[in-house]
């Protein structure tokens, strides 16, 4: 038997360059399920992503969806992509081991937790209070360097980390520190600086952008205390949840969320196409 994609809509093109299709799949010429084929603008036009990936439950588990994905890379490909991305949630196992077995790698993935109605209190000696507009400026320009470089170590072409991290913060930090809806802080414990922390909304929870614990004070629990004030800040927001991002690998980070009640929502994987 044949597997194939065809077109179910013209090549839709958006203002930002980049693309998108729809397809089904077919089984000798049978339509048993749809995918949805897109390119993203977050690095400029040279990754593609699968948006949609669905099988009908009578052809399901005989490779279709297999055959599927490595048709939408061949697409890819023909649009000039080199990288293919794919979200996939945690309950998906059999989706996420066809895609480790297509080749695909972690690159990150997205945890959330539900929170209660009363926020966690911060340990003795800890405090917060906002950062000021001369620490944003320095802030800032650290956090787009270490935010491009973890892209970078993990296989994205330097010029395309940069501008993703310079993107991102153009997109949500467009009035910098003054951002409706987001709020930078700085952790202090017993009078000192140890680290910083930016919480938003995103998607309808409370996210966590950016925390880290200054390197000098690294060790001694204070990256739970930035959790636990992030936390805390969401309660007063009056958000029910929260989510964050960690990159596959920074395994203190994943411990520590694991912890703190943090469970896995997506995993986001990629493969080179060249």
């Amino acid at each position: 038997m044949t597997t194939t994609l065809r077109p179910i809509e013209p090549l839709q093109h958006a203002a930002d360059g980049t693309r998108s299709r729809r397809f089904q799949v077919c089984v000798n010429s049978r339509p048993v399920g749809l995918i949805h084929l897109e390119t993203t603008s977050s690095y400029g036009n040279e990754v593609a992503r699968i948006r949609k990936l669905q099988i009908e439950e009578p052809d399901r588990r005989r490779g279709r969806g297999t055959v599927a994905a490595l048709a939408a890379e061949e697409v890819a490909r023909g649009w000039g992509c080199g990288r293919m991305e794919v979200a996939v949630p945690a309950e998906a196992e059999a989706a996420l081991r066809a895609a480790t077995a297509l080749g695909y790698l972690p690159r990150a993935r997205a945890m959330g937790k539900a929170l209660g109605a009363t926020p966690p209190q911060l340990p003795a000696g800890s405090r917060s209070r906002a950062m000021t507009p001369a620490e944003f400026d320095v802030w800032q320009e650290h956090e787009k360097e270490a935010y491009a470089q973890s892209w970078i170590s993990r296989g994205v072409p330097e010029a395309e980390a940069r501008a993703k991290a310079q993107k991102d913060h153009e997109i949500f930090l467009p009035d910098g520190a003054a951002t409706e809806g987001m709020t930078l802080s700085v952790l202090e414990h017993e009078g000192t600086r140890v680290g910083t922390l930016w919480v938003g909304a995103r998607e309808g929870h409370a996210f966590v952008y950016d925390v880290e614990t200054d390197e000098a004070h690294r060790g001694h629990g204070h990256g739970r205390s930035l959790m636990l004030l992030a936390e805390a800040q969401a309660v007063a927001g009056g958000w029910t949840g929260i989510r964050l991002n960690v990159f596959a690998g920074n395994t203190p980070a994943e411990r520590l969320y694991e912890s703190l009640g943090y469970e896995t929502i997506t995993h986001h994987l990629y493969k080179d196409l060249q």
